[in-house]
């Protein structure tokens, strides 16, 4: 099981920062052409995240104000909230004082870092407790984290001289019971997570994948063109019936879907190298009365959750329900959308802002190459075997930039 809920703490004072931060809380501060906080909640919408809870605290105001343009900036749309404190709570008073708000499970982050990972490993994980953890060369800006068997055994202090080691890379998946560990004003970090790591329930994952801390003047200096260039991602697209499952003709149910072989690994893949995956299909089932668009939501939820259980993610889905010779009269209308038109595909590159030299297109047919072309991306036909085979050359060769 998925979870659908983001916090994220946003409201430390940023002093390091100096003047930047005097009227804007840190994760506000434009990186790029957007704020930070941004780009980190696009990231977690990647991995299914419908909902964000804001943890604000210093200048909480301007967090509220800036709802709209944040909501604005994301591919897809979700529901923002703001938890403001009324004085300074610590981080893990900032939880504890939205505990109503929070799912029963829910993840965790820091609003001023970023780590590009990923995340589904993170998010169908059985557990309580567990933080994502990352190598670093240098760790004495973080302090260590020491794994024992998979769980956290202890917080290290941060260190006088530089050396290598394994810190924590601010990104929880959290059960709500655990608030109860919480007081009005506590420390996530000092009181909270040593607490829980010392009755055994943390656990802790090591990751690979680019992070950026914008803490100090250089990190944050540093994060302007990192952070776009990073997150601007290659991307993979999709068809559906003949590519990511085998084409039995009209099919609107898990009872009649099958995955091709290796479509689960090819999209993990795809999604461990750092592309956007995407799946886009004509779904005239609709139109001809075979299922509605219940079905196709259905459907593709489960799609959704079945690849993540297998290690990657779809970022996103468009399909068309429209034919000129629909049975259905309201699905009875020629639409852009349907392939060869490009109209799915020059959606997703609107919505996730895609260069379209670094998209492309796996079909079985000649529309979806018609579809590819007059979107301006590249395209391979897909004529049976092994997805994920199929698929390894084009990441080798149109890696992502990174």
């Amino acid at each position: 099981m998925t979870v659908r809920q983001c916090a994220v703490l946003v409201g430390g004072r940023g002093s390091r920062l100096g003047a930047l931060t005097a009227e804007t809380p840190k994760p506000l501060l434009p990186c790029g052409d957007r704020p930070f906080l941004a780009w980190v909640m696009r990231e977690f919408i990647r991995f299914g995240v419908e909902e964000f809870v804001l943890l604000a605290g210093y200048r909480a105001e301007h967090v509220t104000a800036a709802v709209p343009k944040l909501a604005a900036l994301l591919p897809r749309p979700v529901r923002i909230l703001v938890s403001e404190e009324t004085e300074p709570a610590g981080t893990g008073g900032a939880l504890f004082h939205a505990r109503a708000l929070l799912d029963q499970r829910f993840l965790l982050c820091n609003g001023d870092s970023l780590f590009d990972t990923n995340m589904a490993p993170l998010v169908t994980a059985d557990a309580r407790a567990l933080m994502l953890l990352r190598r670093v060369d240098d760790a004495s800006r973080y302090g260590v984290v020491s794994l024992a068997g998979g769980r956290v055994s202890g917080f290290d202090a941060v260190s006088t001289t530089s050396s290598p080691g394994i810190i924590n890379a601010g990104v929880y998946l959290l059960d709500r019971s655990l608030i109860n560990e919480c007081t009005p004003c506590c420390s996530l970090e000092a009181d909270i997570l040593p607490r829980i790591a010392a009755s055994g329930l943390l656990h802790g994952m090591v990751a690979d994948g680019y992070f950026r801390d914008i803490g100090v003047p250089e990190d944050f200096a540093r994060a302007q063109s990192e952070v776009p260039g990073v997150l601007r991602r290659s991307a993979l697209f999709l068809d559906r019936d003949g590519v990511v499952n085998v084409d039995h003709g009209y099919i609107g149910s898990r009872e009649r879907f099958e995955w091709t072989a290796g479509a689960l690994e090819a999209i993990s893949a795809a999604t461990g190298a750092g592309w956007h995956v995407f799946v886009v299909t004509n779904q005239s089932g609709v139109a001809r009365g075979y299922y509605d668009e219940a079905a196709v939501h259905t459907l593709h939820a489960w799609m959704v959750s079945e690849v993540r259980q297998f290690g990657g993610t779809i970022d996103d889905i468009r399909y068309c329900p429209y034919h000129e010779q629909a049975t259905v009269a309201a699905y009875r209308r020629a639409s852009d959308w349907r392939k060869p038109a490009p109209g799915m595909l020059l959606d997703l590159m609107r919505a996730w802002e895609l260069e379209p030299e670094r998209c492309i297109l796996i079909g079985d047919q000649e529309t979806d190459m018609a579809a590819a072309r007059a979107a301006g991306m590249k395209g391979r036909r897909f004529a049976g075997g092994n997805l994920a085979d199929f698929v390894r050359p084009t990441l080798e060769r149109f890696a992502c930039r990174c």
